[in-house]
């Protein structure tokens, strides 16, 4: 299915319909341009995105542009990835991740 491994990029125009009311569980990861170890970070994101493609959402939250979620969501480091169900935080995943440490913790949320 197209579309299911594509990773969002959520603001305040699109943070609740797309991670709050989503049908399925959803990964934030909230980043920052300057931040060195989410730019490592990135490319793993993407690669773990297709893993679980399908059964999670992935969506991306640049803390620049959006100091509102990043605040109301009590993100206070980065990279920081908040795994959302049925609207509430399921867990919580900071500081850089290896593939495999990332996709092992992201199965024990789902």
């Amino acid at each position: 299915m197209k579309g299911w491994n594509a990773v969002l990029e959520v603001n305040e125009n699109n943070f609740e319909q797309e991670v709050l009311k989503s049908s399925i569980p959803v990964v934030v990861d909230y980043w920052a341009g300057w931040c060195a170890p989410c730019k490592a970070l990135a490319p793993i994101f993407e690669k773990v995105s297709q893993t679980f493609a399908g059964r999670m959402k992935f969506a991306k939250c640049n803390i620049d542009d959006h100091q509102n979620i990043a605040q109301e969501n009590g993100v206070m480091s980065i990279p920081c990835m908040i795994v959302f169900k049925n609207g509430i935080e399921a867990g919580r995943i900071v500081g850089n991740q290896t593939e495999d440490s990332l996709v092992q913790r992201l199965k024990a949320l789902l």
